[in-house]
């Protein structure tokens, strides 16, 4: 008879288990992730009742690593360094809130509980995060995914995300030192930031174009093993960085996510992912000792009511504070009020490597239970608690948390300098860590080659290639904020010669810096500071080559982050063109892409038919795409709207044509002057042109492009008045409108 090994019988055992009980957990429609953790308890050393054991603990707990990899792998592959763009500081406020407010709150009860420094601190972390899996699932059974929170909530974990990978950056600093050192800290912060810079602008240059030139070569199995042994090569590059494994494969799996192959492999990861995930939750489940729940239930009924409580009350006042009503703000803090996954992970961490008590883990996952066994009661109750709560406001309460959330979301343009400012400091960091990475991988890997390769010739030749490759962006770096319309309209201002002089000394001086800091570790600093200088006037010698060299890697770059969205309109445009069913298109056609701008008055709000695009120009619409929506094909009474996106049918001369007819007006861009909005006080005195006039009388509409928001009489505040309010001595106006005409108003 052959002997099995023990790991496929220890393989049978947790997955037959598993099968068993997520079946039973699903007809009772109940968190599979309890399921697995149920399963992992079964089959225990610490669980006597359960006669089956796993033999080689060692190796289940080894696949359960594996499966946390592949859990970040798949997660990175939902996130998106645009998505996370567009949340805007609303959920990104609200999640800020959440994470410092519940480590302090975990922090704060580990010492009320008399744990250890570093059982405080891993606590703090372990109540930072919710479990995005959980709650994604959640929603989708309870039918929430379209309510208006949900938006925030999803937000708000794309933002979590990020957070629990510096998380894990920060704890893998507190496992190596044991002691809190603030110098440490913020090395390992600046460090994870100049990593997460080179390999988000390196993984976009080269992965979509690797896998673009590969495509016809790509079937399902080979980009499987493509997509993984690219998350495994992450991980090897991060756990050499000094980073975790879970962080190299969160990147991986977020670089994967802006390519046009993002579903295929996410599709195509899933059961991997699923395979992998179970054993982990499995071998999780395995390490819980219920002597040790039961004889610490207290901390455990503690931190179950610290978590439902103090996410609720935290992530209500972050969103709320970033400017959603008080409805919104309470349904997205009773949604999140659990943890998960990211919990399992930090206290295994904190386990496996002996800073925090063993009687941790256990805590942590029966937490974790318990929450996301309450979490979908606590949702469909948030709306009966705002409900209980607004019946309880007093009407000037209400009034003041009205007005509140109105000046919170009150629109302010940014300004030319803030603009130019931002993108200074966005150009230079950017640019400073391509050229130390530059100036490592020279120093680390081609100078070293060529010493050998070249004998006498290798310091020579590594200098001569890395220049050559820096020469670019130390151009970039020097230029590239100036070519902005912001910087040419502040340019013509006296006022900021000055700031614009010191931001191009700054430049300049970072610039010779990074040549220097190449050259240095090879020849003298004299020398190294001669040839800096030369190379500075050489870079103004060949400025054009250089910049058109650079504007080709930028070219690569902004397509390979867009080519999924761009592949995504292709193949709409396709589906549209396949539905017109008719011969459009001459042999000489082809399919254009036009956008409409909002100064182009002259088309927007007509119909198709009203335009007569097809009857003047000859040519045909066969998509319009407005926003998420797309209309295939729109018919005749369609209107245009701006920003709409047209896929036209058309030929060379008529593409021409149409770029005139789609043309802005030119005297409402000649005319067009940034504007400020701001939100401004008004004190109306015995002298002022408003005083017995209404608010229609005032014309305040026309005078300051503003709008009466609010008004305070004899103490009492008045929302949003109604425009036949006659304006008395003495009353205080809230008025939104533009910065410089409010001003002029009282004159």
């Amino acid at each position: 008879m052959n002997h099995l090994p023990h790991l496929i019988t220890d393989l049978a055992l947790i997955l037959g288990v598993a099968a068993v009980i997520t079946l039973i957990f699903k007809r009772l429609q109940l968190p599979l992730i309890l399921g697995y953790l149920v399963s992992g308890i079964l089959i225990s050393p610490n669980f006597k009742i359960f006669p089956p054991k796993v033999y080689e603990i060692t190796d289940v707990q080894t696949w359960g690593e594996i499966g946390v990899i592949f859990l970040l792998f798949s997660l990175g592959l939902e996130f998106s360094f645009k998505k996370l763009a567009k949340m805007g500081g609303s959920a990104t406020t609200a999640a800020g809130f959440e994470a410092v407010g519940m480590a302090a709150i975990g922090f704060g009860l580990g010492k009320l509980l008399n744990w250890p420094f570093m059982d405080c601190i891993f606590l703090g972390a372990c109540l930072t995060i919710s479990s995005s899996s959980v709650i994604v699932k959640s929603f989708a059974d309870l039918g929430l995914k379209q309510r208006n929170f949900a938006q925030l909530v999803y937000g708000i974990l794309v933002v979590e995300d990020l957070i629990a990978v510096v998380l894990l950056v920060l704890l893998g600093t507190f496992v190596a030192s044991h002691t809190f050192d603030a110098g440490q800290i913020g090395m390992s912060i600046l460090k994870l930031g100049f990593f997460l810079i080179v390999w988000f602008v390196g993984g976009i240059l080269f992965i979509p174009s690797l896998l673009k030139r590969a495509k016809n070569f790509l079937s399902d199995e080979i980009l499987l093993i493509v997509a993984i042994a690219m998350c495994f090569l992450m991980v090897y590059l991060s756990s050499q960085a000094g980073f975790s494994a879970a962080l190299g494969a969160f990147i991986m799996g977020s670089l994967l996510a802006e390519t046009t192959k993002a579903e295929r492999i996410e599709h195509l990861v899933i059961p991997v992912r699923d395979l992998f995930g179970a054993i982990f939750f499995v071998s999780v489940g395995m390490l819980i000792d219920l002597n040790v729940i039961k004889d610490h239930w207290l901390p455990i009924l503690l931190i179950t009511a610290a978590v439902i409580i103090g996410k609720s009350i935290v992530i209500t006042l972050g969103a709320f504070i970033s400017g959603n009503s008080l409805r919104t703000s309470i349904q997205t803090g009773m949604s999140l009020a659990l943890i998960g996954e990211f919990s399992f992970i930090i206290a295994s961490m904190g386990v496996k490597q002996k800073v925090v008590s063993e009687e941790l883990y256990p805590i942590i996952i029966t937490v974790s239970a318990l929450t996301i066994f309450i979490a979908p009661s606590l949702t469909l109750s948030s709306t009966r608690i705002y409900n209980w709560i607004a019946g309880r406001l007093s009407p000037k309460w209400e009034s003041r948390l009205n007005r509140y959330s109105l000046e919170a979301t009150a629109l302010r343009a940014v300004s030319d300098w803030n603009h130019v400012l931002k993108f200074f400091l966005i150009n230079t960091v950017v640019f400073s860590a391509i050229e130390i990475a530059l100036i490592i991988l020279n120093d680390s890997f081609v100078l070293p080659w060529l010493r050998e390769v070249a004998r006498g010739f290798g310091r020579a030749t590594s200098a001569v290639l890395a220049l050559l490759a820096m020469a670019p962006f130390l151009w970039a770096l020097i230029v590239r904020n100036e070519k902005t319309e912001p910087f040419a309209r502040i340019y013509t201002q006296q006022k900021y010669h000055g700031p614009i002089w010191i931001m191009r000394i700054i430049k300049v001086s970072l610039a010779l810096l990074f040549i220097i800091g190449l050259l240095r570790s090879i020849y003298s600093l004299d020398f190294a500071l001669m040839v800096g200088i030369a190379l500075l006037i050489l870079l103004l010698i060949f400025r054009k080559r250089l910049q058109r060299t650079y504007d080709n890697i930028e070219d690569r770059f902004v397509k390979n982050l867009n080519n999924r969205e761009i592949e995504e309109q292709r193949l709409l445009a396709e589906q549209a063109a396949e539905k017109k069913n008719q011969n459009l298109a001459p042999w000489d056609a082809h399919l254009t892409t036009f956008e409409v701008a909002p100064e182009a008055v002259n088309i927007i709000g007509k119909t198709l038919m009203e335009l007569q695009w097809r009857e003047r120009v000859g040519v045909n619409v066969a998509m319009i795409k407005r926003g998420a929506t797309s209309i295939i094909p729109p018919d005749r009474d369609e209107k245009i709207y701006p920003c709409d996106k047209l896929f036209i049918i058309c030929t060379d001369s008529q593409e021409r044509r149409m770029n005139a007819i789609l043309r802005p007006d030119k005297k409402i861009i000649e005319s067009a002057r940034e504007v400020e909005m701001k939100l401004d006080q008004l004190t109306i005195d015995a002298d002022s042109p408003l005083i017995h006039k209404s608010i229609r009388e005032s014309d305040i509409k026309n005078l300051a492009h503003g709008l009466v928001v609010g008004i305070e009489r004899n103490g009492e505040r008045h929302l949003n008045p109604k425009s036949t309010w006659v304006f008395e001595e003495g009353d205080l106006l809230w008025i939104v409108g533009e910065k410089k005409l409010i001003s002029t108003i009282a004159d």
